[in-house]
């Protein structure tokens, strides 16, 4: 088999410039206006993020997952508390994840630790889910663990659709619900010409996220 030669592939980011004064004084607020203009340029799905962990093993890991929610605190997302990257938040409570806004010459990193969110987020997000969404938490109870076949999925599907048809409420399961991402370190990256990108860390040196301290330092491409 002949491979393509992935080295030859090349683009030239005409981005535009990033400099200090661009930036707002929290990486939140900054965030809060990348992500308005990903979602105005059209992206697809401009809430999904790469999100990395450390297996218990100490192995990293990553999958794509999608945002459900920011504010001054950080970033929210939902998952089986029992999937492989439950199983790891719960082992090393910290995380990475990545914005890939290729399209228009942006990404963003977000590093810090994770919390469980409690009950009542977890009921109001799983409540504005769709129906068939919410069957499938339930049918995806052992996330992350070999199944025989596609037809297994199927029947566990169709048992709790059953269970639960169309117009009825369907609860939450208990393994099923959110983590937020506290920033500690966040980075924006502007792509530029002849790779010279614009790259922009801020890091927070004391307090919390919402009222700390941020130092805001230019990267070396």
């Amino acid at each position: 088999m002949d491979y393509s030669d992935p080295a030859e592939l090349r683009e030239s980011y005409e981005g535009a410039p990033l400099g200090r004064c661009d930036l707002a004084p929290r990486p939140m607020d900054q965030f809060h206006l990348w992500f308005t203009r990903a979602q105005e340029s059209g992206l697809a799905e401009p809430n999904a993020m790469v999100l990395s962990t450390v297996e218990p093993s100490g192995a990293p890991r990553a999958r794509t997952v999608l945002m459900k929610g920011y504010d001054h605190r950080g970033l929210r997302f939902f998952t089986n508390y029992r999937s492989r990257k439950g199983v790891a938040l719960a082992e090393e409570p910290r995380a990475c994840v990545v914005f890939p806004w290729h399209p228009i010459r942006r990404q963003v990193i977000v590093s810090g630790y994770v919390e469980r969110l409690g009950d009542e987020d977890n009921d109001a997000y799983f409540a504005r889910r769709p129906h068939g969404s919410k069957l499938g938490a339930w049918a995806s109870e052992l996330q992350s663990s070999p199944v025989a076949d596609r037809a297994e999925l199927d029947r566990l599907y169709a048992r709790f659709a059953r269970l639960w048809p169309p117009g009825t409420e369907v609860p939450r399961p208990a393994y099923w619900g959110g983590f937020l991402l506290v920033p500690q370190e966040v980075e924006f990256w502007q792509g530029r010409a002849d790779r010279m990108h614009d790259r922009f860390r801020y890091l927070l040196v004391a307090g919390t996220p919402a009222d700390g301290e941020w130092r805001i330092d230019r990267l070396s491409p």
